[in-house]
């Protein structure tokens, strides 16, 4: 199962580059056996300031045909890294071919593209920069990776 992360903005040379960088090689290594992967980025900007409206069209078009649609939301639901593991594993094991995580502009992501959405996910009541979620999200999907191949790097 291919997964994809698409999001508002544009990542340049940063430490939060670093670390996605470094995720995503560590979930395509460990997630090939597993039937996920590869983890690819599309990233998407309104040059004009249109806010979500604007930014809706954009992501729709980054996002595979047929994938399901997760948005990463703060009013999405919140789970245990072993739960999100169970929950990609699952996905995978229904033959989805593609998924992609959908994470919006600071202003979040548009009400009729979070209605499309198969799941909604949060990282808590707090809300986050998107940059540092695709670093969370990145990290999370290693782990899942993880979790799902017996490794020892998620302790509980």
């Amino acid at each position: 199962m291919r997964v994809h992360v698409c999001a508002v903005g544009r990542l340049r040379k940063s430490p939060e580059l670093d670390l996605i960088d470094d995720y995503s090689t560590r979930f395509d290594r460990t997630g090939r056996a597993l039937g996920l992967g590869p983890l690819s980025f599309h990233e998407v900007e309104d040059k004009k300031g249109g806010g979500m409206s604007a930014e809706a069209p954009l992501l729709e078009r980054a996002i595979p045909k047929g994938a399901l649609i997760c948005t990463m939301d703060e009013r999405g639901k919140v789970m245990s890294s072993p739960d999100f593991a169970k929950l990609l594993g699952r996905w995978r094991d229904e033959g989805r071919q593609d998924v992609a995580f959908v994470i919006g502009g600071a202003d979040g992501i548009d009400p009729a593209l979070r209605a499309k959405a198969d799941a909604s996910l949060s990282f808590g009541k707090m809300v986050w920069p998107h940059m540092l979620v695709r670093v969370m999200l990145s990290e999370q999907l290693y782990r899942a990776a993880s979790i799902l191949a017996g490794s020892p790097y998620h302790r509980v």
